[in-house]
């Protein structure tokens, strides 16, 4: 029985993906590049005038989420059935490419006044395009409660099939795991945002690439996995 890496790699990028909220939350003024019902829900208080939001802010980070997800879709279908190493590969390193270049492009942006405009603006939109190709692939993966960016059916599922609701509390581990890997991320990100906001997306690309070096240890094609065999090239 082989080691499948991808639950570990899968809760690396839950943790980058706190990381990321608290950089566009706390950094980027109050927008989400990641949880897109958030910044859903946010666009509609500011549609309505609350104040300290932002409509284009929210818009072009849902506009970005679009485009990478729609990357994100584009590559899986060229690649996942046939070279599923390769795929992964490519859309991990692009999105800690797309973190990476956000990071170097904030260096010296002015959290309180938002300023430059043209860096923030390119922050939303790297990062939310980052968090689109996530998404794509981690929907195309399937793997229960490792969605990466959100965590409602996660905790859904850890109450309703818990013990307590007759359930026997299937993935327990994994399903707490997840939701303390965003809360961790989070949590470092609201410290290290204070600093900077180039700190907390470079330490977010640096994730990413961690999550990628562990795509090295997938496991061949014909092996097994947890009882699964694997199909397809790498």
């Amino acid at each position: 029985m082989t080691h499948d890496p991808l639950p570990t790699m899968l809760l690396t990028l839950t943790f980058v993906t706190g990381l990321v909220d608290a950089v566009s939350f706390l950094g980027l003024g109050h927008v989400f590049t990641a949880n897109m019902t958030g910044n859903v829900v946010l666009l509609g208080f500011a549609a309505v005038g609350v104040p300290g939001l932002s409509i284009p802010r929210s818009l072009t980070a849902l506009g970005a989420f679009v485009v990478g997800a729609a990357v994100g879709g584009r590559l899986g279908t060229a690649l996942a059935a046939t070279h599923r190493r390769r795929w992964l590969l490519a859309t991990t390193l692009t999105e800690a490419i797309l973190l990476i270049v956000a990071a170097v492009g904030t260096v010296g942006f002015d959290v309180e006044s938002s300023r430059p405009g043209s860096r923030l603006y390119a922050a939303i939109v790297l990062t939310a395009m980052a968090m689109g190709l996530r998404n794509a692939t981690a929907r195309r993966l399937a793997l229960p409660d490792l969605t990466t960016t959100v965590l409602t059916l996660t905790l859904t599922g850890l109450a309703a099939e818990s013990v307590l609701a007759g359930g026997d509390s299937p993935r327990l581990g994994r399903r707490l795991t997840s939701v303390l890997a965003m809360f961790a991320g989070a949590a470092v990100g609201a410290l290290l945002v204070q600093s900077s906001v180039a700190l907390p997306l470079a330490v977010s690309g640096a994730g990413v690439l961690a999550a990628a070096v562990l795509l090295l240890w997938l496991p061949a094609p014909g092996t097994e996995t947890n009882g699964i065999k694997t199909a397809g090239r790498n």
